[in-house]
């Protein structure tokens, strides 16, 4: 059996959002995303990193051609996402505040689309969205479980 690496391409972007959820009310969300929330809006410098895990192909020693996982992320991600308005410019964030979280499972929905067109080995594994130097947001494409099953164990337990 080949040995299992994790290759990484790292990219950056620069895009402009405004933190407004939907679902709050004006006052929730000044309170909720402060400075943030205001209607101009801010920018941030975003760095991405993009990781592959697979099989190291004896033949090519490689996961997957970097070059590849260039083109993909290129496509997947800066061309939809660079110099825009993620609230405006992008569909995805209509209905949703355009956190760093879902921005990173934007980029994931994004990049695993594009893998297969542009001939990327392995499998995608993880997201790692830096905001700013110190705020990074890491998404390996996993849900959630119903919150709802876990409150009415909870409960039950306490019951008993």
């Amino acid at each position: 059996m080949p040995p299992i690496a994790y290759i990484t391409r790292v990219e950056h972007f620069s895009a402009a959002h405004r933190l407004n959820a939907p679902a709050l009310t004006e006052e929730e969300n000044r309170v909720l995303y402060d400075k943030c929330n205001r209607s101009s809006g801010h920018g941030h410098n975003y760095k991405v990193e993009v990781t592959l895990r697979g099989p190291v192909d004896r033949r090519t020693g490689m996961v997957a051609n970097i070059a590849d996982l260039k083109r993909c992320i290129h496509a997947a991600v800066l061309e939809p996402l660079d110099h825009r308005n993620l609230d405006v410019d992008v569909a995805f964030f209509q209905n949703r505040p355009s956190t760093t979280e879902n921005l990173a499972i934007f980029i994931w929905q994004q990049v695993k689309q594009h893998m297969r067109p542009f001939g990327c080995g392995g499998t995608l594994h993880e997201i790692r969205l830096w905001e700013t130097a110190h705020n990074v947001v890491v998404y390996r494409g996993e849900e959630d479980v119903d919150d709802d099953d876990d409150d009415a164990a909870a409960a039950a337990a306490i019951a008993v």
